[in-house]
């Protein structure tokens, strides 16, 4: 048996042709609601931290956990959060609840258009959503050299195991969104049957072939003057500060002429992470041979005319195992999926993670 397969379409407005569309339209235009958060920082064995940006019932980011109004934290503005956790936030957070913990895309955070309506459809719906921002990504500079990368599946596993912690009580799931939808695969495909501390997972809009999607972005037009500028506008800028921080271990002349993302990850993704060059780190990190390892239930959702997810590198029923299904609606661009009449709204996504979550209930 392979994967079981979703042939429901997203219902894309016509008014939102095609695929590059669909993707920055709801990145930048799209209506959702506007979730502020509660910061926790959990300090790492390597000396290192990560962020997380909670929300749900009982947790109030403009008020302390006595009721007194949350002090200004300048440090915090550009960010999701509001204030800081504090240790007796946790006893009013629910023991016995539904949680989502979301891993995001490259360059993303708890302000992403897809973390935003994520997150508030499901706090309105009674849970405990916690955003998890890889090293680098909170609007805080990480302590070390070497950033994130999409196969760090020890980091997913630490962030779940640590969600599990402080809410060991609760039904986890977890969704894993581009970047963060491909480590959550491959995290889940080496488990295997191993413990793993969720009920189900959902991964979308994931580069599971990065191969393919790495050339797509770094050798098409739109690939290497569009989206490919986009994401290197913030990483150039963060690869220069780690210059600054670790003299010597950064060729600064050629991370200011960074143009694609194959650059990038021949300059800095791969040396930094222990692999040879960007294909060998694209090559090993993909997470497409690991799905007939997946032993959770898992959704995964691709629209078929992804500008950035080549339709060729999807997975196929045989490609995965029976514990996953597959849902490749025609539409729906890159993390997008606006639906409604003008000017569209971002409530399809959240609302197809939280139906499949509940038929694994």
């Amino acid at each position: 048996m392979g994967a079981h397969i979703d042939a429901s379409q997203c219902p894309v407005p016509g008014w939102l042709p095609g695929g590059h569309a669909q993707t920055l339209y709801s990145a930048l235009f799209a209506q959702h609601h506007h979730v502020h958060f509660v910061r926790e920082r959990l300090e790492l064995a390597d000396g290192d931290f990560l962020d997380l940006d909670w929300c749900g019932p009982g947790l109030h980011p403009e008020r302390l956990p006595d009721g007194a109004a949350a002090p200004h934290e300048a440090a915090l503005a550009p960010t999701g959060a509001r204030r800081w956790m504090h240790d007796d936030d946790w006893a009013r957070l629910p023991a016995d609840c539904d949680a989502l913990i979301l891993f995001h895309g490259l360059e993303g955070g708890s302000l992403s258009h897809y973390s935003q309506s994520i997150a508030h459809y499901f706090r309105a719906r009674g849970w405990v959503v916690a955003i998890a921002h890889f090293r680098g990504c909170s609007g805080f500079p990480n302590r070390m050299a070497r950033a994130y990368y999409s196969g760090d599946t020890p980091e997913i596993e630490s962030l779940l195991q640590h969600a599990r912690r402080r809410l060991p009580g609760a039904r986890w799931r977890a969704a894993g969104i581009s970047l963060g939808g491909n480590a959550l695969l491959k995290y889940l495909g080496e488990a295997g049957a191993g413990a793993i501390p969720l009920e189900a997972a959902a991964a979308v809009s994931v580069p599971m072939d990065l191969p393919a999607c790495g050339r797509k972005l770094s050798d098409t037009f739109l690939g290497r003057h569009l989206y490919s500028r986009y994401f290197l506008r913030t990483i150039r800028r963060k690869i220069l500060g780690k210059a600054d921080s670790f003299p010597g271990s950064i060729d600064v002349m050629r991370t200011q002429q960074l143009r694609t993302l194959r650059e990038l990850d021949d300059l800095y993704t791969a040396p930094m992470h222990g692999y040879r060059n960007a294909l060998d780190y694209w090559t090993r990190a993909s997470s497409l041979p690991l799905l007939q390892g997946i032993r959770l239930p898992t959704l995964i959702l691709n629209a078929r005319n992804d500008p950035l997810v080549p339709q060729a590198s999807l997975p196929g029923s045989r490609d995965a195992s029976d514990a996953v299904l597959l849902h490749q609606p025609a539409q729906g661009g890159h993390t997008g999926f606006a639906t409604g009449a003008f000017p569209g709204n971002l409530l399809w996504l959240p609302a197809r993670l939280a139906g499949y979550f509940d038929t694994m209930t």
